[in-house]
């Protein structure tokens, strides 16, 4: 009886070992919009509740926003978007203080410079990366990350930004900048990336 039990107590944490493992390989939690629905991958996460296809019967083939000239945004998931073969903003990547998500001083002309060069790409949209240092649990990073993504996306929608044209994503720890261990790469990981987008063809 006492082997049974044991036995038993193994296939447990062997399973919970398993899942644990698993967590890591997420590559990163996408945030909707709020008043958006959200969800996995492949559904609507990121529609607008009264926009969404299937809800309003609208197809989900994507229509002509004559706005931008592109796929609307509220018909096709920002998700679904692929990174452009062109990343005007690779230079422009905003860094946090340690544990902080709040917007430093000296990185808002970079916000600025991204939210006024928006306008000059009609169709396309883009995608906010939140990162932080190795310090701290996973699940903390990954939602530091998301947080610092968010107040990103709030900035560049007070300058006028569509934030349906805003998609973010965390990957906490997990890409880091610099892979040292010291005070130097961990400001260079504490960062938002912005990636411009295309829509699906």
């Amino acid at each position: 009886m006492k082997l049974f039990t044991n036995a038993c107590w193994l296939v447990v944490a062997v399973l919970l070992s398993a899942s644990v493992v698993g967590c890591k390989r997420n590559p990163g939690r996408i945030t909707t919009i709020p008043g958006t629905r959200p969800g996995a991958v492949g559904d609507t996460a990121g529609m607008p509740l009264d926009t969404n296809p299937l809800a309003s019967g609208v197809g989900s083939e994507g229509m002509v926003d004559e706005a931008t000239g592109g796929i609307a945004a509220s018909t096709v998931p920002l998700h679904q978007w692929t990174p452009s073969a062109e990343q005007p903003f690779a230079t422009d990547t905003v860094y946090f203080d340690f544990d902080k998500s709040n917007i430093r001083p000296s990185e808002v002309p970079k916000i600025l410079k991204v939210g006024s060069a928006m306008g000059s790409y009609a169709g396309k949209a883009l995608r906010i990366e939140g990162h932080c240092d190795e310090r701290g649990t996973e699940e903390y990073n990954r939602a530091l990350g998301e947080r610092r993504a968010l107040s990103i996306r709030e900035y560049l929608a007070q300058q006028g930004v569509s934030p349906q044209l805003i998609d973010t994503i965390s990957f906490g720890e997990d890409r880091p900048a610099d892979p040292g261990h010291n005070s130097e790469a961990w400001s260079k990981n504490r960062r938002g990336e912005f990636i411009l987008l295309d829509p699906p063809k």
